[in-house]
């Protein structure tokens, strides 16, 4: 198979945005599409190479996989070796234990299923985990696996059978990412069976191209096909770097943009292409050359940056390390990659012996931080420190786990038999029980809460993440909220909270009774006043509770480094300006609910005081992540702001 220096140019393209969207960088709101031209280009060559040494009578599975593991393993196993010490210095117990599992993932290439499998929404943010992106190559790698044995099996067969059955297989499969993203987002995200038909589109793309007769340099920089496929393939690729963001439903049919723009840019973009000639510019070779240690090196940079940092690295630092992604990447290139791809080198013995071992011992490792729950790295003072940390970041459920999930009338969610105040809404609701009970002990409350289903009747929210299924699931749990609501004696008041930014920041749609689906900002305040005006309608006395004042950053977690690394936790305090800035769709939104007559309570009149907003007072957590209020802050949050006092008095 002949060099082709913009392949390298390509890969470039697909390692930069990735490392940009990783950092943060709004910009490169679809930057994570990188991976899906990687995928393109990773079945292009593999099969290309497959293919050519069937042709000669060459080929050997075991050498296919020993250039695998060349190619794949020495860099990573340097990554993950390196990240160990740093993980253990600046992670906490939870977050150890999630490292750990990860260890144990990669080393077998099952990280794409671990991750799907911790997708939670309680669980860490992406962002925090230092080998989150290694999902890709267990996919990959899992492909590797079972392709070439497909090709082995099916060669006898002819060209045309096979072919054939690679088409059907991919459009099974990208059918298959089209359902899923809309019904099992987590799961189309990271596992083969709706990622395969990326990595198939480089694979017919490559026995088309074995076809095709070879074509002049004169001919290619004449021929305005040549020219223009290129480039549309490469406006594809930016348009989707650019236009799609973590609301984009992926891998659906919006990831044909990118992958069809990578597939005409292997197929079109020779040297006398103007494109083809950009590609092969040395700067974009280079980096391409180090694309995959640069695609290794980021993410754990930025975790444990993120990490080690009480309040997200500024964009300065953020950049920095990019530029230190690159920068090892070089090194571990030169030292570790190119020396291991030379068979003559290292024997094939010492490259399964090296892997082996490693493998070994990095689970051993990662088997001992789960089965010590990440606590086995420090000493019982410590963990002594960690459990009270802990226990100030538990997960407010409000009165029960059991009223977190669905309507339920559980005598666990109410604390007596004839209510007098319903606690509505998602888990912003949840958290504000410490605080209603701690403003009157002896309150007669029942709640009624499903995380991120707010208290708006006739609407829900959908998008990548929260799915037709679950937005029906929203609407019906409101439903039976409303009806046990007119079928109640006893109730006189209404308390609802949200997040709200689900339904109303700029790009978040709703889902509505008859399948359609819209803007929320558009629609969600006439929603709302209409759900309030029914309460009254029913002698219910409605009264909105704002979120807490939010920045965008996970204070609970800055407020649990600081404890337990002994750092100054007001630097986890913030200003009341950033705060407005980061929720204003939702303050506008709640300024227009005041303004249709009903009562709002904004909790930044507690939190903060003159600009400045507390993170905790004392020992207590207000936050126990980046909006939820703790069982302890709530209740003092409450008592602070008479809760009750603030429902009984308009």
């Amino acid at each position: 198979m002949n060099y082709r220096r913009e392949i390298d140019g390509l890969r470039a393209l697909a390692v930069i945005p990735v490392i940009l969207f990783h950092a943060g960088f709004q910009t490169f709101s679809g930057g994570f599409i990188g991976v899906d031209v990687f995928f393109v280009i990773s079945g292009y060559l593999i099969t290309s190479i497959i293919h050519a040494e069937q042709q000669a009578g060459t080929f050997s599975i075991i050498k296919f996989y020993e250039r695998r593991a060349r190619r794949i393993l020495p860099a990573l196993f340097l990554v993950m070796a390196v990240s160990i010490p740093f993980a253990w210095l600046w992670l906490l117990p939870t977050d150890i234990k999630d490292f750990s599992q990860s260890l144990i993932a990669v080393s077998v290439f099952a990280s794409n299923i671990l991750f799907w499998r911790e997708s939670g929404y309680f669980k860490t943010a992406n962002e925090l985990k230092p080998l989150l992106h290694t999902w890709s190559l267990a996919v990959e790698e899992q492909f590797y696996v079972l392709f070439p044995l497909f090709v082995l099996l099916t060669w006898r067969l002819g060209k045309r059978w096979m072919i054939g059955l690679l088409i059907a297989t991919m459009f099974f499969s990208l059918a298959l990412a089209q359902w899923s993203a809309f019904n099992k987002p987590v799961a189309a995200f990271f596992l083969l069976p709706t990622r395969g038909w990326e990595l198939l589109i480089g694979a017919i793309l490559a026995f088309y191209k074995s076809t095709m007769k070879t074509t002049t340099g004169y001919v290619v920089s004449r021929n305005i096909i040549y020219q223009a496929g290129s480039a549309i393939g490469l406006a594809m690729i930016l348009y989707a770097v650019f236009a799609f963001d973590k609301n984009t439903p992926f891998p659906s049919l919006y990831a044909l943009v990118p992958t069809i723009g990578t597939a005409l840019i292997i197929l079109f973009a020779y040297p006398q292409t103007a494109i083809g000639a950009l590609l092969g510019y040395k700067a974009f070779v280079g980096i391409g050359l180090i694309s995959y240690s640069a695609y290794l090196w980021h993410q754990p940079l930025f975790a444990f940056a993120r990490h080690r940092a009480l309040v997200d690295p500024g964009v300065l630092v953020l950049l920095l390390l990019s530029l230190a992604a690159i920068l090892l990447a070089y090194f571990s290139w030169r030292f570790v990659e190119q020396p291991f791809r030379k068979r003559g080198s290292i024997s094939r013995g010492n490259i399964i012996a090296m892997s082996c071992f490693l493998t070994i011992v990095i689970s051993t490792i990662g088997l001992y931080g789960h089965y010590t729950n990440g606590y086995g790295f420090y000493s019982n003072v410590e963990v002594e420190r960690l459990d009270n940390i802990q226990h100030r970041m538990r997960v407010n459920h409000g009165l029960s786990e059991v009223c977190e999930d669905k309507f339920t009338l559980a005598a666990e969610c109410r604390t007596a038999d004839e209510p007098e105040i319903l606690l509505w809404g998602d888990s912003f609701a949840m958290h504000l029980m410490q605080g209603l009970i701690a403003s009157k002990p002896d309150l007669k409350i029942i709640q009624m809460t499903v995380s991120v289903c707010g208290p708006i009747l006739d609407i829900a929210p959908i998008n990548a993440t929260y799915t037709e299924t679950w937005s029906r699931d929203c609407l019906q749990s409101n439903d039976l909220v409303y009806e046990w609501i007119k079928s109640n004696k006893t109730l006189k008041y209404a308390v609802l909270s949200s997040a709200f930014a689900q339904y109303v920041v700029k790009g978040q749609t709703v889902f509505m009774r008859d399948g359609a689906v819209k803007e929320g900002s558009d629609i969600a305040v006439e929603y709302f006043l209409e759900t309030l005006k029914k309460l009254k309608e029913h002698g219910i006395i409605p009264v909105v509770f704002s979120p807490p004042p939010q920045t965008g950053q996970d204070i609970g977690r800055c407020l649990a480094r600081a404890n337990f690394f002994s750092l100054n936790q007001n630097e986890c305090d913030f200003g009341i300006e950033t705060a407005n800035q980061n929720q204003r769709s939702v303050i506008e939104f709640l300024k227009k609910v005041e303004e249709g007559g009903f009562k709002v309570v904004f909790l930044s009149d507690g939190v903060c005081e003159s600009g400045k907003c507390s993170a905790a007072v004392g020992n207590i957590f207000m936050y126990r992540d980046k909006g939820h209020l703790g069982h302890e802050g709530s209740a003092l949050l409450g008592s602070k702001m008479n809760f009750y006092k603030q429902i009984l008095y308009r």
